[in-house]
């Protein structure tokens, strides 16, 4: 079956051992075929040491780019805000009492914000005679990005982008059915959240026939309803859920930790900038920014892209940072540092959770191409997972076979109906040695019941490019 002609959007491989067009459509034919009729796609391979081609019609399209585009803001932090990058959580003091300044940390923990509020403890004998505030005015606007899907706020990879993030605002809990048809709910009492259950235990064919699957219900006091169906289980279903409302759960830890510490409060915990300029008694400081955009890659963290995304902004605009001016400003410092415009791209996030996120392979080939170049200062190559070896492609089902397993340093990203990869195959040093970009959406294979477990068409069409992947670098 010939499927390029069929389709004008489809699949181009320009490989460099292949010179006439021929060539290029018979191979994206026999590396795409397994994809169901409807998906739609585009296939960049090229070696390393060839001229870049952003002419070629196919590549220009816009898909959704997912997790891809960590990539992206990997390279604009770089650029913007320098490897010495920390993020910063102060505690200051003034006559009118605390301040905790949070910066947007993503990784600040409980166990971080105990230890400023301990140094309180030290002085005036644990007292508090005036307030304590919680200074979030680093950034504004929205915690969630516009298209971020609504049914997933619930589930910690959609935890909202505030100045103040503590525990990367996620819940960690369990449910458990019982033999009487009843679930039950556990959640450490260390979150000063409210989590209650009315879902029903039923058998699997129970859950088959009434098409009734588990559901989250949240509201912005944190309190969680699970609703529905959850199939009969012999040990607990690990749950994990968003926070809904940042400033009332750091209220609520913040009351917590000062009572375990001792420390008595005779105003309120306000929200806000403290009216007074304090002192600063402590500083709180994250991991460098290699460090973090290493977790981000590969753990394809979502709240590290988004606060990075804000801080960009606040970096380059010198105001409150927000996903609109941190997306403008990644745009900015790219053009000004590289040369690439993504002017015509449409970026909503940094993390590219959002489904108005749009990208052009030409766009993503040319910073591939620019990181390449840029190795020995940027590092960035280095942090991308290893197929078959380490983080998000670590258990990839395509990247297990032993020819390609270590032989790929890329990025993944998926989102409903999208499966995205972006990097660089090696070559037996271990060295990037060709530059390749999937991008496929609209992917939706027909359901498949078997006894016997069939391999399902993405992993086949995965496998057969990876392989022209690793080909090609050799």
């Amino acid at each position: 079956m010939q499927r390029i002609p069929l389709f004008k959007i489809l699949s181009i491989l320009l490989l460099a051992t292949t010179n006439n067009l021929a060539s290029f459509e018979t191979k994206a034919s026999q590396v795409s075929d397994p994809l169901p009729e409807s998906t739609r796609y585009t296939l960049i391979l090229k070696k390393l040491d060839d001229k870049v081609d952003v002419d070629t019609q196919a590549i220009n399209q816009y898909f959704p780019p997912a997790s891809t585009l960590k990539v992206i803001t990997a390279l604009a932090a770089k650029l913007a805000l320098g490897d010495e990058f920390r993020f910063q959580t102060k505690l200051t003091e003034s006559s009118q009492g605390y301040s905790l300044i949070f910066s947007g940390d993503p990784t600040l923990s409980t166990a971080h914000i105990n230890e400023l509020l301990a140094k309180i403890k030290l002085q005036n004998n644990g007292i508090i005679s005036g307030d304590l505030w919680i200074d979030n005015t680093v950034f504004n606007g929205y915690e969630k990005a516009v298209g971020w899907p609504w049914d997933v706020t619930g589930i910690c990879y959609s935890a909202p982008v505030s100045s103040i993030n503590i525990d990367g605002n996620c819940i960690q809990s369990s449910i458990y059915t019982e033999k009487d048809g009843q679930t039950r709910v556990y959640v450490p009492e260390q979150y000063p959240v409210y989590v209650m259950t009315n879902a029903q235990s039923v058998s699997e064919e129970q859950q088959k026939q009434s098409h009734c699957d588990l559901e989250l219900y949240p509201n912005h006091e944190n309190h969680y309803l699970l609703s529905g169906c959850l199939t009969e289980r012999s040990k607990p279903l690990p749950l994990k859920f968003a926070v809904q409302n940042t400033e009332l759960y750091a209220q609520r830890i913040i009351y917590r930790l000062l009572n375990q510490l001792g420390i008595s409060l005779k105003g309120e915990i306000k929200i806000g900038t403290m009216p007074e300029k304090g002192k600063i008694l402590a500083t709180h400081q994250s991991e460098s920014l290699q460090v973090l955009l290493e977790t981000m890659l590969k753990d394809s963290d979502n709240l590290i892209a988004d606060t990075l995304t804000k801080t960009i902004g606040l970096h380059v605009y010198q105001q409150a940072g927000s996903f609109n001016n941190g997306t403008e400003a990644i745009k900015e410092i790219i053009a000004q540092k590289t040369g690439i415009s993504l002017k015509h791209d449409q970026l909503i996030d940094g993390s590219g959770l959002s489904r108005n996120n749009r990208l052009q392979a030409s766009s993503m080939l040319q910073v591939l191409y620019y990181i390449w170049q840029h190795d020995s200062s940027l590092g960035l190559i280095d942090l991308l997972p290893s197929s078959g070896e380490t983080g998000t492609l670590q258990y990839r089902r395509s990247m297990r076979d032993e020819a390609i397993k270590g032989r790929i340093k890329a990025k993944s990203g998926s989102l409903y109906g999208t499966h995205n990869m972006a990097g660089y195959g090696l070559d037996k040093n271990g060295k990037p040695s060709s530059v390749f970009i999937q991008f496929v959406t609209d992917y939706f294979p027909p359901e498949v019941e078997s006894e016997v477990p069939v391999e399902a068409p993405l992993v086949t069409f995965e496998k057969g490019f990876y392989r022209q992947v690793i080909e090609l670098s050799n």
